[in-house]
């Protein structure tokens, strides 16, 4: 399996990167990538945690933004999905055997790859899963990271035909009979435009499009009943009073007020109890803000700016050269 990132015509890889494996928890194979800022100084590096059925490429707009600011960014494909190995023979079915796992492929992710590879300061950006996955290792972060920008946490799911509270005991029930490994609903394939709950800008969302028709490996379908066991029992627990008062990093919530898969309510409580988190809502945004309409789009890049310091440095690290391919 030789590491790539795949490009389409609408949607191109920024230049002056690198690309390969690292081995993740148990040895699973990761896909991730480093992108290099043309900047002459470095202004830090931002990792960049994706959610649930996303990729490396999807976030390709993104990551050229944030390195035309003179940010690095390093990121890499969650296991189970996008270019990373596959846990199931299903390979559309989005799997984990323990939440934990991710929290020791994101560690490994920091001491092997980001810390010797990239330059400082380290800043975190993470968006619904990712984000959950942030902020269950947040209390660990604090000497590593300066920063911390989630979107959309993935801390309840909505827009079910039965409620959270009921998915999560039939997950749990499939889990504990030993069926942990077949989902709970049918794969429907991709939805159209007209029946998307992630954006409302259809070209972004064509454009995503795009990726997968050509390139349908990086593809998910619906999640096993032991993925959603194992994030339901970590979105418990990270949402409790203890585990959030341990935060210790600086952190913004920005949270789309008509998310309909992750509803708003449930990120407003996650909020209130967050002492080292702020909340800003973005008015009128669906769930994924980086393929949002530029108007709510705006606002998130703005937010992230004016929230990591690195923007305004004025006495950045300088650029230690690396072998990096274009």
């Amino acid at each position: 399996m030789t590491p790539i990132l795949h490009a389409t015509p609408d949607n191109p890889i920024p230049g002056n990167h690198m690309v390969g494996f690292f081995e993740g928890a148990g040895g699973t194979k990761l896909r991730y990538a480093i992108f290099k800022s043309k900047a002459t100084v470095s202004k830090g590096t931002v990792v960049l945690l994706q959610g649930r059925n996303e990729s490396i490429e999807k976030y390709a707009e993104t990551i050229g933004e944030l390195t035309a600011r003179g940010l690095w960014v390093a990121t890499f494909d969650w296991r189970g999905q996008a270019g990373s190995e596959r846990l199931l023979k299903h390979r559309r079915r989005g799997h984990v055997r323990r939440f934990a796992d991710y929290e020791r492929d994101l560690a490994i992710f920091l001491e092997q790859i980001v810390l010797p590879d990239t330059r400082l300061p380290f800043f975190m950006l993470a968006h619904s899963m990712g984000a959950l996955i942030a902020l269950s290792q947040a209390p660990l972060l604090a000497s590593r990271i300066d920063r911390l920008a989630i979107t959309a946490p993935f801390v309840a799911l909505g827009a079910q035909k039965v409620g959270h509270r009921m998915i999560g005991i039939l997950a749990t029930t499939f889990t504990l009979l030993g069926l942990g490994s077949l989902p709970l609903m049918r794969d429907k394939g991709p939805l159209p435009f007209s029946e998307n709950l992630l954006t409302s800008d259809s070209r972004r969302f064509a454009r995503n499009k795009a990726l997968t028709d050509a390139h349908p490996e990086l593809a998910l379908g619906p999640p096993s009943a032991r993925w959603l066991h194992e994030t339901f029992k970590a979105i418990k627990r990270i949402a409790s009073h203890d585990h959030l008062t341990q935060v210790r990093v600086p952190t913004i919530v920005l949270a789309p007020t008509q998310d309909r898969l992750v509803p708003h309510l449930a990120v407003e409580a996650l909020a209130r109890n967050f002492r080292a988190g702020h909340m800003i809502p973005i008015d009128g945004a669906r769930h994924e803000l980086f393929q949002e309409a530029d108007h709510y789009r705006a606002q998130a890049i703005a937010a992230i700016e004016a929230f990591i310091p690195g923007s305004g440095n004025e006495n950045p690290e300088p650029v230690r050269e690396i072998a990096l391919a274009d």
